[in-house]
């Protein structure tokens, strides 16, 4: 996320309880469970819900040698069973699939023939053993038009940052059509380099950086084995896309600024090696073996396009190089990536737009401020570290030429109801995007963005090591000044977002968890924003999502 080496950065936690979130409290009695033995020691999982399929996924532990990275142990059959209700009395498709060495053990199935807008319950056999039951939902029929959609929105989940509790509180909702995961679902940095994770007993295996296969395949297997996250998993589809930390901080199509060529192998190696683990480790239908940006269509309501904004992306500018922020042949998306992207947003016939988009699109102009606070704001949001450097980089900002024709391509299409949905920078905003955002409001807003903050990751107070809601105010009112369009920003809380789209608007609802170092956080709605069909606008929430 940033020019600064994170690993100068160790970061504090004392968030304060804020309250508790009246909301359901008990998991589902079928949830998948952890298990430190047995075949199914990291759980289950589903993701990319199409009307017809759902991507199902699990990992198997046929016997002691085959532990994640070590491309041992024997190839198995693994049964799987999709059916309609959790007693698997009415089982509607199943199957069986080997599992191996050369993925892993981890097992994908794409199980197609299902019913359009339907929950489901699947779960795996293997060796005599059954995994625990998991609930999934295919997405509606193209030509239906549903009247509301949810979806948990989470990012920047760093396990050594503190206790997955934001996961469990989106956990225990019944209401998900899908979580969205906008990357940095895991880091790769060492024991002690970034987070309190080995105080509170949240060390990294490997507990060094992960650099090869192997390492990414034993992070992998250490993310999966969270009880949080595996309660969600168990309870609704993922839409996941990937940031700079599922391979290196500050990612970009040639290297990273945490990979040194030499010491860490050559990048190409590396690069591969993050990507052959995130996709045997993750329930995503990939297109092939390179693209990850896809498409996924919500009857006439919503149609999201889900990016990938480190594959193709050219190097970050440096320090003396600000001026190249706008030469039109530098790019966050690749060429190929912006014509699909849109072709999606002027061709399809839903009533919103949504693009999952893992950096911030919207401008953001950084006032003047002391080295005490600009450098720990370089941290959390990707600034250049100097004093005075005004620009985020490693974001939309840092690729004006591709910010430019796409929102020109909304504007002189006339193209409404675009919401860019985010994570990567550790905090909440909400802002419209403005075509020209030198003369806003004068200049029309063409689209909104609304972005989640960190499930665990370093926010601006723990780096400053300053009381929450102390120092960051001052700061985020400086940028709401300096950034008209900015209308929302907080600094310094961990959760998630719930996200409701109607035919009307579409609302996300921050929820903050009161500790991420404490095992048994408690949860709150903190804020509520909306855009009104046909505004592309931000206003707030009248009302509270329901709970």
């Amino acid at each position: 996320m940033s020019f600064l080496n994170r690993r100068r950065f160790l970061s504090a936690a004392g968030l304060t309880a804020a309250g508790v979130l009246t909301t359901r409290t008990v998991l589902p009695a079928h949830g998948a469970t952890p298990a430190a033995t047995g075949v199914f020691r990291h759980g289950i999982a589903s993701g990319d819900p199409l009307p017809d399929a759902v991507l199902l996924w699990t990992r198997v532990t046929p016997t002691d040698e085959a532990a994640p990275g070590s491309g041992a142990g024997p190839t198995v059959d693994v049964g799987w069973e999709v059916a309609t209700d959790s007693g698997f009395r009415n089982v509607t498709r199943s199957g069986t699939t080997p599992a191996g060495p050369q993925t892993d053990h981890t097992v994908k199935v794409d199980a197609s023939g299902l019913d359009a807008g339907t929950t489901y319950w699947y779960r795996f056999t293997c060796q005599g053993e059954t995994s625990a039951a998991a609930r999934t939902r295919t997405a509606p029929a193209a030509s239906g038009s549903p009247t509301g959609l949810r979806f948990g929105v989470v990012s920047c989940a760093n396990y050594m940052g503190g206790f997955f509790s934001a996961y469990r509180h989106l956990a225990a909702r019944t209401d998900l059509d899908a979580v969205l995961h906008l990357g940095d679902y895991l880091y790769e940095y060492g024991d002690g380099e970034y987070g309190p994770g080995p105080g509170i007993g949240r060390g990294h295996d490997p507990s060094g950086e992960m650099v090869t296969l192997s390492d990414y395949r034993r992070r992998h297997a250490q993310y999966k084995q969270d009880p949080d996250l595996q309660a969600l998993h168990a309870v609704a589809p993922f839409i996941v896309t990937w940031d700079d930390h599922e391979s290196a901080n500050d990612a970009w199509s040639g290297g990273a600024e945490n990979h040194t060529p030499g010491a860490e192998g050559d990048w190409t190696s590396r690069i591969a090696a993050a990507r052959r683990a995130w996709g045997e480790w993750m329930p995503v239908r990939e297109p092939d073996a390179r693209r990850l940006y896809r498409r996924f269509a919500f009857g006439g309501l919503a149609d999201l396009s889900l990016l990938d904004l480190r594959t193709y992306r050219s190097k970050q500018v440096g320090q003396t190089e600000l001026g190249d922020v706008d030469d039109p042949a530098r790019s966050i998306t690749g060429d190929d990536q912006m014509r699909w992207l849109k072709d999606n947003l002027a061709t399809t016939k839903a009533r919103w737009r949504l693009v999952g988009n893992p950096v911030m699109i919207a401008p953001v102009v950084f006032p003047p401020l002391p080295d005490s606070i600009g450098r720990p704001l370089a941290d959390v949001t990707g600034l250049l570290p100097p004093e005075g450097v005004p620009y985020n980089v490693d974001q939309w900002d840092g690729y004006t030429a591709d910010r430019r024709e796409l929102l020109s391509h909304l504007h002189d299409n006339g193209i409404d109801n675009t919401v860019f949905l985010t994570g990567d920078i550790h905090s909440s905003w909400a802002a419209d995007v403005p075509l020209d955002a030198g003369t806003y409001p004068a200049s029309p807003s063409v689209a909104a963005e609304l972005v989640c903050t960190s499930v665990t990751s370093d926010n601006l107070d723990e780096i400053t090591k300053s009381p929450p809601r102390t120092t960051s105010v001052a700061v985020e009112e400086s940028i709401k000044t300096a950034n008209r369009h900015v209308k929302m920003l907080e600094f310094d809380s961990h959760g998630y977002s719930l996200l409701e789209v109607t035919p009307e608007r579409v609302q996300m609802d921050w929820v903050y968890i009161s500790d991420r170092t404490d095992r048994n956080a408690t949860a709150r709605r903190a804020a509520g924003w909306q855009v009104e069909a046909g505004s592309n606008r931000v206003t707030p929430a009248p009302s509270p999502l329901a709970l």
